[in-house]
């Protein structure tokens, strides 16, 4: 039995429904796990708020979240009132729909999932994944919005994000935005983001990570993150590796849309920035990027060559909305990259001794976090806290991590079937050539022991997943000194 569609949930069964989908933030999918067809379903039934949106399309396997940050908080400057759809959340999950910077209310998140809610319930429930529809076809109509309309389904199929993806559509129309950037969750071609026509697709940068759903070489996650692009549609692209580049040069030349890419048709230069012990030492660092036009030096708000990078897919896509008559004013541009906030990407939460809290979860994001700590932070012992899911590439990751830290402080994030336990850290680790590690049972203790172990002039590290950043954030800010 379902409940009645027209009676009004609670907050706590709202949220009891939502979180009672399947979610593959928690369990990775199959491969045929992933299609487009309910999505579009549910949608259908809402009213097809995403075709009343102008948006940014923003894929890639790192950065995309920080791109998307930045051009959110350039559109503020220019105006227009702004959309910002990310995941996963750090703290709370109202983080991933946000309008001019603010997160959604609780109520109107309430409000939203009442909504969706009746839209399965009058389908005859949210079923199961695999439950009904078609097996996973790899047609070109998957990837784009140009299908004709699909038949209804007395079922509907429904995952967390799925879900999600229908409340920040939902949330945008209804606060009438002007912009919405709005962030693939998973690979591109068939994550639930990917029934949105956009303005502008943006591809950050490519490297491996989810190989079990999107393929292990660089090519083959090129071919999903570039289901994004659209016929006709332009896009701009961050990727720099050959084998990623010739896929996304064939998708586009496939589908007539016009194609940008950075090192061929637009450039950066970086000057990196500085984080002392005290605050007055602080410089920020600083991008000039060159289109077809040389823009002026410009503040970043963000660390790390790697968001030099992302800074200028985001001036590139700025210099295509232009065209398409949105009015960006290079003031907007400056201010929108100085001003930008996405926390737990290189962030300096404490000072003595120095905290950085970050996000790595894969081989080439370490490799950017040991780039940015040599480059902007002072020399001294460094410390790592570190916790990491069982599908990354956490060897990888221990081969570059390890030969910059005096001592690692493993961990287990709570709430989830994909930490990877403290013992089996600590093999990979020694397996690296790696340092001597602390075992701890829950991220507050390995925080704990990292700090008592550290002297002011020492760096603490905390990184390895954007659950453990969400868990040990809150704390942090009380607690680092």
């Amino acid at each position: 039995m379902h409940p009645d569609p027209r009676r009004a949930l609670s907050p706590e069964a709202a949220r009891a429904f939502w979180y009672g989908l399947i979610n593959y933030e928690q369990r990775p999918p199959a491969p045929d796990d992933l299609r487009l067809e309910p999505m579009r379903r549910l949608l259908a039934r809402l009213g097809d708020p995403h075709r009343r949106l102008r948006v940014v399309h923003v894929a890639g396997t790192k950065g995309k979240g920080s791109t998307a940050a930045m051009l959110a908080a350039i559109f503020r400057q220019s105006g227009y009132r702004t959309g910002l759809f990310t995941s996963p959340h750090l703290c709370r999950v109202e983080e991933r729909f946000q309008v001019d910077g603010r997160p959604i209310s609780p109520p109107e998140l309430t409000a939203l999932l009442n909504d969706i809610h009746a839209a399965v319930a009058s389908s005859g429930g949210a079923g199961e994944r695999g439950s009904g529809g078609e097996p996973n076809q790899a047609t070109a109509a998957d990837s784009s919005d140009f299908s004709p309309p699909l038949p209804r389904s007395p079922a509907l199929p429904l995952t967390f994000f799925e879900a999600a993806t229908a409340v920040g559509f939902l949330h945008f129309v209804r606060r009438r935005v002007g912009a919405a950037v709005v962030e693939v969750g998973l690979g591109g071609r068939f994550d639930s983001t990917n029934v949105c026509r956009p303005a502008v697709a943006l591809i950050t940068s490519i490297s491996l990570d989810h190989t079990r759903q999107l393929g292990d070489r660089v090519a083959l996650i090129a071919r999903e993150k570039a289901g994004v692009v659209k016929p006709g549609r332009p896009a701009v692209s961050g990727a720099v590796a050959p084998e990623a580049r010739a896929v996304i040069e064939r998708a586009c030349r496939e589908r007539g849309a016009p194609l940008r890419q950075l090192g061929v048709d637009f450039h950066y230069e970086y000057e990196p920035g500085r984080v002392g012990r005290d605050p007055a030492d602080d410089r920020p660092p600083r991008v000039r990027v060159t289109t077809r036009r040389r823009w002026p030096a410009m503040e970043l708000s963000l660390l790390g060559e790697h968001q030099a990078a992302n800074a200028a897919v985001a001036v590139a896509c700025v210099e295509e909305l232009r065209e398409q008559g949105w009015r960006i004013p290079d003031a907007a541009v400056a201010a929108g990259l100085a001003g930008a906030a996405w926390p737990a990407r290189m962030e300096t939460v404490g000072r003595r001794p120095l905290v950085v809290l970050d996000c790595a979860h894969n081989a080439a994001s370490a490799e950017a976090l040991v780039r940015t700590l040599r480059e902007s932070f002072p020399p001294g012992r460094r410390l790592l806290v570190f916790a990491g899911s069982a599908d990354k590439d956490l060897a990888g990751m221990f081969r570059l991590l390890a030969p910059h830290f005096a001592h690692a402080f493993l961990t287990a994030y709570l709430g989830g079937a994909r930490s990877t336990p403290p013992a089996e850290l600590a093999r990979l680790l020694r397996a690296a050539g790696g340092p001597p590690a602390t075992e701890c049972d829950a991220p507050a203790a390995a925080w704990a022991a990292a700090r008592r172990a550290a002297g002011p002039d020492d760096l603490i590290c905390i990184t390895g997943s954007v659950f453990l950043a969400g868990e040990l954030r809150p704390l942090l800010a009380g607690e680092a000194g």
